[in-house]
């Protein structure tokens, strides 16, 4: 019982609906936010394979939908990592709205079919995108499934940063971020980290560390 309930993906009719809604509901509200993006990975080049892994704090996964689109290149496609839980259901069906696809799991439900199926997006010509603190925190604490990831693919980790002139931050353990309509948010799209493969135990940890370090010095309230 217990190990069916580790494997189980939940979801329903009316987290579907929730979800697609909440997806709507960002998008008008992205139409009017004022927003600069700064490509510093190469998202634009059309001539680039390398397929990449996006970090994204997870209380910032407001900013990423519309600075995707707004990035172009419609050619690589993006895959979010969700939990199996019915948020993560809701995750899934709001960036859904965006034209995105997704991967359901966490280090604590589904991990291993989480990786496989994030390996294959890989393979397939998707990005994927990461939320490193999720789906429980603590909040700006890095867990290593995505460092994991790029160490046995070889893809760099791309870290994003978004910065909000006015926001309404909610009382959640993440202190999710919404930014208010009309607003400016400047959101970067920084430039790759590439990991080694086969990094002994101390060396993961300080590479673990690093990129930490670096995804928390993009933010401004850590």
């Amino acid at each position: 019982m217990a190990a069916r309930k580790s494997s189980e993906v939940r979801g329903n009719r009316k987290s579907a609906m929730i979800g697609t809604a909440a997806g709507w509901v960002m998008k008008l509200l992205a139409a009017t936010l004022r927003m600069k993006v700064h490509d510093r990975c190469g998202i634009r080049d059309t001539d680039n394979p390398e397929r990449v892994v996006y970090l994204l704090w997870h209380n910032r996964f407001f900013s990423v939908p519309p600075a995707r689109l707004k990035l172009g290149n419609r050619a690589r496609g993006l895959t979010i990592l969700t939990s199996a839980s019915h948020d993560g259901d809701m995750v899934a069906h709001a960036m859904g709205v965006f034209g995105f696809k997704h991967v359901r799991g966490s280090s604590s439900r589904r991990g291993v079919a989480a990786l496989i199926g994030l390996k294959r997006a890989l393979k397939g010509g998707n990005d994927i995108c990461i939320t490193p603190d999720g789906p429980r925190g603590p909040r700006y604490k890095m867990h290593p499934g995505a460092l994991k990831l790029a160490e046995s693919t070889g893809a760099p980790l791309v870290p994003i940063h978004a910065v909000f002139s006015s926001a309404w931050r909610l009382k959640t353990w993440d202190r999710f971020v919404i930014p208010k309509p009309f607003s400016r948010i400047e959101v970067t799209f920084g430039e790759p980290i590439h990991v080694d493969r086969g990094l002994d135990p101390a060396a993961f940890d300080a590479k673990l560390r690093e990129v930490e370090a670096v995804m928390i010095d993009g933010t401004d309230d850590a």
